[in-house]
């Protein structure tokens, strides 16, 4: 919930700055037909490098869904899809190098600031979120205590699944 609000954010951010500074896109992009806003900084780079850079973080300090010893999906996965999206924009002619880089080094910036933010100053609101109107609605649950949330998930369906009160009626 919150890196999705996270990710929102950092999107509304690289809007005012896209409005406020109003570089065009390259030649090649206006040759395509295909481009009706600014370019810089680059949002699918700046999406990219949020999610690599919240996610490291979360792993590292095994609050995800992945325990440190799976480390390596992110050094694997994650960051080289975030460097593949960087290329990808200026091969396809929507953005130029320094494009990309501007919204690189700004989603990785925000996904530390709000990795930062979550962690440090709202955590402590996590269980009465959990507990409130809208976490009971929406089902939101605190995870952050878990150390590793996919075996936590994995182990308690296996068990509900065995349970009794669990099985569906025919």
């Amino acid at each position: 919930m919150f890196f999705a609000l996270g990710i929102l954010i950092s999107q509304f951010i690289n809007e005012i700055i896209k409005t406020l500074v109003e570089q065009a896109r390259p030649e090649t992009c206006a040759l395509l037909e295909m481009c009706d806003s600014h370019g810089w900084p680059s949002s699918h780079s700046q999406y990219m490098f949020f999610f690599a850079v919240y996610f490291t973080l979360l792993t590292y300090y095994k609050i995800g869904i992945l325990a440190r010893k799976q480390f390596w999906v992110v050094g694997l996965l994650v960051w080289p899809l975030a460097i593949l999206t960087m290329y990808s924009r200026v091969y396809l002619g929507y953005h130029t190098v320094a494009q990309v880089f501007a919204g690189a080094a700004l989603g990785a910036v925000l996904g530390g600031g709000w990795f930062w933010v979550v962690n440090s100053l709202l955590r402590c609101y996590f269980p009465a979120i959990e507990e409130s109107a809208f976490g009971r609605f929406f089902y939101v649950k605190d995870t952050s205590h878990i150390p590793n949330v996919l075996k936590f998930e994995y182990e308690n369906s296996r068990a509900a699944r065995q349970h009794v009160s669990y099985k569906r009626s025919s």
